[in-house]
């Protein structure tokens, strides 16, 4: 039989990174990566080109016969009539659009923006964006006449037009103007933020050909698009997570999301009730302070990253009484945008460098661990937790993490699980279903790591959270 391509690509804050797949089985052939700018506002000018370095690296599309892109959510980017983009991107982590938030929470209250979308908006969504530039950037608002997301945008250049653009209810969920529960945009929601209508992407439903690749990306005649999804829709896929997985990404941001089989709404705005890219759904909790923080006080140790982790396991649980509230890039859940962090209980004699590692750790977990009790307050059933991430490295973490999140706790092995994502949708678009249920993919690799639970810790972080 001959072998089927697919190819996944990550879209991230940072990179983008794609992986070309074998179709059925799911096995690596090769892979390929390109950075891209630092800062919260890009030119999606930047993506394109990325994305064309990174497909290159990773030994181009000649071969390939489908590709779905993962790209990170909220992202907002505006087109004029002519489907050029007006202005530089504002991404998820730009936080000048907090003013906005508020305004639109206080103007219809918290509980309505939950039953409306699923969730409350925050700096990070795209609905926030909307109205910081309506307010702050007049010449781009007039000439606006549609918005879309970093990974919309990214399919139709791979289709080569931005007429039509589609997007997937995964991704739409996180605007702020798309309801999970009615699957429908909110027109109203939209407007009220933006001040008129404007255009929206059409969502595709899971799984649909959304076009073929542009021959100008070298890609083989008839290779189709899958609709792609956001990034941690994308990750979920990756890992094949299923009712009663909730997943603990330690990333630059930090996240906690379950797949459930039923929509939520949560008016305190901790829990994001999101779609996924299958038609379950996704309730996600986000914070923006996750592996940074670690990297922090690893400079501040002066330490390298295995060097850190030995002081951190080297100290007791509890950091002798040091806690760290670790809000060093504000906050998102909770919504605090302004807050710095915080080290409390600091003496003279517990002033360690390996009680300093030890907090890092604890309080970036332990903001974790809040947002798995939210998503259980909110009746999402948890029977399985999977660490997955660039600190699920660190072995301070990974040996921590059961200890503070009152769990056992699966670390997945080392992988790129968006652009994974990605691929796993491309091939099952390209199947179809019934092909695809003979499809060998395999579940994501790792190891299980228990520990007994360190309640104490929690406690003693909740109070200084709180006061």
């Amino acid at each position: 039989m001959d072998r089927l391509l697919v190819a996944g690509v990550d879209s991230s804050t940072q990179s983008c990174k794609v992986v070309v797949r074998d179709a059925r089985s799911g096995e690596l052939v090769r892979s390929g990566r390109a950075p891209h700018p630092d800062g919260t506002e890009v030119d999606p000018a930047a993506w394109d080109a990325a994305l064309r370095v990174a497909l290159a690296d990773a030994g181009g599309l000649a071969d390939v016969s489908a590709i779905s892109v993962g790209g990170q959510q909220h992202g907002m980017v505006l087109l004029d009539d002519a489907g050029e983009v007006v202005r530089p991107a504002l991404l998820w982590n730009d936080t000048r659009s907090a003013r906005a938030a508020d305004e639109l929470v206080s103007e219809l209250g918290a509980e309505h923006w939950a039953q409306a979308t699923g969730s409350v908006p925050v700096a990070s969504f795209t609905v926030t964006k909307l109205r910081w530039v309506a307010e702050h950037d007049a010449d781009s608002a007039h000439v606006a006449a549609s918005v879309c997301l970093p990974h919309d945008w990214l399919t139709a250049r791979l289709r080569g037009t931005t007429d039509g653009v589609t997007t997937d209810r995964g991704d739409a969920s996180g605007t702020g103007y798309w309801s999970p529960s009615t699957a429908e945009y909110r027109a109203d929601l939209l407007a009220l933020a933006f001040g008129r209508e404007i255009g929206v992407p059409r969502v595709a439903a899971p799984y649909e050909v959304v076009g073929e690749v542009a021959a100008s990306w070298g890609a083989a005649r008839g290779a189709v698009l899958a609709p792609g999804t956001g990034d941690n829709m994308a990750a979920a896929l990756g890992l094949a997570a299923r009712p009663g997985d909730v997943v603990v990404s330690v990333g630059t941001s930090g996240t906690a999301f379950a797949v459930s089989e039923h929509a939520t709404d949560d008016a305190s705005g901790a829990v994001a009730g999101f779609a996924d890219a299958t038609g379950r759904f996704l309730p996600l909790v986000c914070t923006l302070n996750a592996a940074q923080v670690l990297d922090v006080m690893r400079r501040m140790t002066g330490t390298t990253t295995e060097a850190f982790d030995a002081l951190a396991l080297g100290a007791a649980p509890g950091s002798g009484g040091i806690t760290l509230l670790p809000y060093l890039a504000g906050e998102r859940t909770p919504n605090r945008p302004d807050a710095t962090g915080t080290l409390a209980g600091l003496t003279l004699s517990n002033g360690t460098p390996g009680n300093l590692a030890r907090a890092a750790v604890e309080g970036m977990l332990c903001g974790l661990a809040d947002a798995v009790d939210a998503l259980v307050a909110l009746g999402v059933p948890i029977s399985r937790v999977i660490l997955i991430g660039g600190a699920a490295r660190s072995q301070a973490v990974a040996s921590i993490a059961p200890q503070i999140l009152g769990r056992p706790v699966h670390v997945a092995d080392a992988g790129e699980y968006v652009a994974d994502g990605a691929a796993r949708q491309a091939a099952r678009t390209l199947l179809g279903e019934d092909a695809w249920e003979s499809a060998a993919w395999p579940e994501a690799a790792g190891r299980w790591v228990e520990a007994p639970a360190t309640p104490e810790v929690r406690t003693a972080y909740a109070s200084l959270r709180d006061s």
